[in-house]
């Protein structure tokens, strides 16, 4: 059945190129045809215009040379998508913002998502065990499994597999922005665009191995049909199988993915895309846990088999539909309604490689999840943006509404938890087993999220503007057991989330702002042990201060923001065991980045971020005002892309360079700090090539990721944020050296 599906698919992106070429080559013939009808009514209305004595008309013929993607490193965005606010120039923005746009994805040949994070200063990633899969995190917060994160605006789930392949670009506002999405984590908001239908036909094929051996096929198809261009499509079609980046690995990627635009009017355009990806390895390093007394050891080798079993894995399934309607009632009114629907399913049988002292030695054991076999999401979207003038003072309007209902589905019987063996992290060892499994379902958790929102950005001047943005939340949660029964449940009805920002331009190529907002999230539920058990807390009150500056110089951005931030969290008091929300975790930092041209030559992007992260009190004094496990006080990331200026025809030309550079710091690695993961820095390098065989651009790509072959903790993350005495800790190692290869051709 595999091997079936593989070659199906196969089949299909083959298929799928060259029916497109030959529908059209005939939509091409036609218009040739008429093109040849256009050129005889234009000589015969010259020769009309000359017997009547007319002067010589004059055209003017436009040729476009196609130039392949990624060729120009455009590696600036210079607009961001901020929700109900609609499109605005990141520079104008009173957020820190920072995106990776497509040219990064393609040039640094990204395949998922934790690839494409890597280069943003203030995110780091909660990997869950696997290189493709995280709970991101930025400025030192968590981010919830499904409120900050969006696919074209609509809330989707956060820790299910994507494919790089799918979405134009990544963008992350750093922050709180509670009033502009509704209740989230202070963790930012994680926007993935997806991409849209081209203007022009694009057929690209790309071909590719990753790491020992796994062969990559992806067709990228886009066009527009009918009578001026009324229907434009967009489909991507992803296979990748074979070994990963350790022998005795194995993996497979499929993805199927359709984009449509529909216009009904030069005002009215409908969105239409929906996606399958499938994801499955087995094989590959799991994370490690360890308890609060059992110290860290160095990082492990993770090109040795056997850290992870053959037969353990993964089986994760992505399931997207959404629809978007933009309608443009006149140049400054404009109405945008959306709806997503998301199914995320995934099947784990992972090993997990249990730390039992700072030596090394590790107990590898094997389980199916009883937890989160499902996530299906359905979120919706409706802005009414607008502009009008009071006076002098200009005002740019939001009213609208955001929201999501996310149902939580646990399996209700697994095989269990089977010990398999002891080994070192030196010398991992085969263990004989099998593959765990589980049946059954229920609905173990069902959230729902609804927020009106009212805005309004006043420009009182062209250097002085005032944003205010008011958001009303209406939260539900309730929690099941595995036999139906509701164990807790909680409502909140327009829970307040303001913000507000002061913006002064001294030029149009700059920005300074200050930023307050506060938002709010779901409370916590009480555990059991507890007096109050299965209780869930009020909304939890997290607030910001954020002052920064952005500067444009030719094509190069740079900007930086100094920030405060604090949210409050839960635990159980140890003298009344009461659960209740008495602590607060406290961030402040500054951030720098930069992203765009240096020369017309040499592109960047990247930047530092500096966090001091701390909790408070936690009921323990071991574990109180203590630094945040996992949260490097300094992080940077710098990607540099240099095209020789080598003049076409000359020996070179077309070749291009560019180098990674990542750093962390040291991180604490348990709550009560007395062991951290160390700091560490990795490079990579990469080169390509473009040229042209008849006529049609192709591009060559080879890159070597962590070239030195460093060890080190990629993630390092509690089992609570909370910080509680009790809390365990999961370490994820970074990946070896690895080699990526691609060949690219459009036609």
């Amino acid at each position: 059945m595999v091997g079936r599906t593989s070659t199906g698919l196969r089949i299909l992106l083959v298929c799928s190129v060259f029916s497109l070429d030959a529908w059209h080559a005939g939509a091409g013939r036609a218009a040739e045809a008429a093109d040849d009808a256009k050129v005889h009514d234009a000589k015969a209305h010259d020769s009309g215009a000359h017997e009547s004595g007319a002067g010589p008309r004059v055209e003017h013929v436009q040729v476009v040379r196609r130039q392949a993607a990624g060729t120009q490193a455009a590696y600036d965005k210079a607009t961001a998508d901020l929700g109900p606010l609609g499109t605005r120039r990141t520079l104008d923005a009173p957020f820190s913002i920072l995106a990776v746009p497509q040219d990064v994805i393609v040039n640094q040949q990204g395949r998922n998502i934790n690839d494409v994070m890597q280069y943003l200063p203030s995110v780091q990633l909660e990997e869950r065990g696997d290189p493709n899969t995280s709970r991101p995190q930025s400025r030192g917060f968590e981010a919830d499994v499904v409120s900050n994160m969006r696919i074209d605006g609509l809330n989707a789930v956060t820790t299910t597999p994507y494919a790089a392949e799918q979405f134009d670009n990544l963008q992350v506002l750093n922050g709180l922005a509670g009033a502009l999405y509704g209740p989230q984590n202070p963790a930012g908001t994680f926007a993935y665009t997806l991409k849209r239908p081209t203007g022009q036909r694009v057929n690209r094929l790309s071909i590719g191995v990753d790491s020992i051996g796994t062969v990559m096929e992806n067709a990228d198809l886009s066009g527009r049909a009918g009578r001026n261009g009324w229907f434009g499509y967009r489909l991507d079609l992803l296979h990748g199988d074979g070994t990963g980046y350790v022998d005795k690995s194995w993996l497979r990627r499929n993805l199927v993915s359709g984009d449509f635009d529909i216009r009904l009017s030069e005002r009215t355009v409908i969105e239409i895309d929906a996606s399958q990806y499938t994801y499955a390895e087995r094989g590959m390093a799991p994370g490690f846990a360890y308890s609060a007394t059992v110290p860290l050891p160095a990082a492990p080798d993770l090109s040795k088999p056997y850290l992870g079993q053959d037969y353990a894995g993964f089986n994760m399934e992505t399931n997207t539909a959404l629809a978007k309607i933009r309608h443009e009632f006149n140049e400054d009114w404009s109405l945008t309604l959306g709806g997503l629907y998301q199914n995320a399913y995934r099947q784990v049988f992972a090993n997990t490689d249990r730390l039992l002292n700072g030596a090394g030695l590790y107990q590898q054991v094997i389980s199916a999840a009883t937890t989160a076999k499902n996530f299906k999401v359905g979120s919706n979207l409706a802005y009414l943006n607008g502009h009008v003038r009071t006076w002098s003072i200009g005002h740019d309007l939001v009213v609208g509404t955001n929201g999501y209902m996310m149902g939580n589905y646990n399996p209700t019987r697994a095989d269990g938890t089977f010990v398999l063996g002891t080994a070192n992290l030196d010398d991992p060892r085969s263990f004989p087993g099998r593959q765990p499994y589980f049946s059954g379902t229920y609905e173990s958790a069902y959230t729902r999220t609804q927020t009106v929102i009212l805005g309004d950005t006043l420009h009182l001047d062209r250097h002085w503007s005032v944003m205010g943005t008011l958001g009303w939340g209406w939260m539900s949660i309730v929690n099941n057991d595995i036999h139906g029964h509701v164990v807790s449940a909680y409502d909140k009805d327009a829970a307040f989330s303001p913000m507000t920002s002061l913006i002064y331009q001294p030029a149009k190529n700059q920005t300074a702002y200050f930023t307050w907002g506060r938002s709010l999230q779901q409370g916590d539920t009480a555990p059991a042990g507890s007096t109050n058990q299965n209780q869930v807390l009020a909304p939890l009150k997290s607030e910001e201060y954020e002052v920064g500056y952005k500067i444009l110089v030719g094509k190069l951005q740079m900007n930086v923001a100094g920030f405060r931030m604090t949210r409050p969290y839960s635990f159980t008091d140890p003298t009344t065991r009461l659960f209740g929300t008495f602590g607060v975790q406290r961030n402040y930092g500054v951030e720098f980045q930069a992203a765009g041209y240096v020369t017309p030559d040499l592109s960047v992007l990247g930047g530092v971020t500096w966090i001091d992260a701390q909790l408070g009190a936690t009921g323990t004094p071991a574990t109180s005002h203590k630094e945040v496990v996992g949260v490097a006080p300094v992080q940077a990331d710098i990607l540099l892309d240099y095209r020789l200026p080598l003049g076409a025809g000359v020996p070179g030309h077309g070749l291009a360079v560019n180098a990674n550079v990542h750093y962390t710091g040291r991180r604490a690695a348990n709550v009560a700090n007395t062991s951290f993961a160390g700091s560490y820095v990795t490079l990579d390098l990469g080169v390509r090539y473009a040229f042209r065989v008849a006529h049609y651009p192709m591009v060559v790509r080879f890159g070597v990721q962590n070239v030195t072959d460093a060890r080190y903790w990629a993630s390092v993350y509690p089992s609570s944020i909370n910080g509680g005495g009790s809390a365990t800790n999961n370490a994820v190692a970074g990946l070896p050296r690895t080699c990526h290869f691609t060949l690219s051709a459009e036609f």
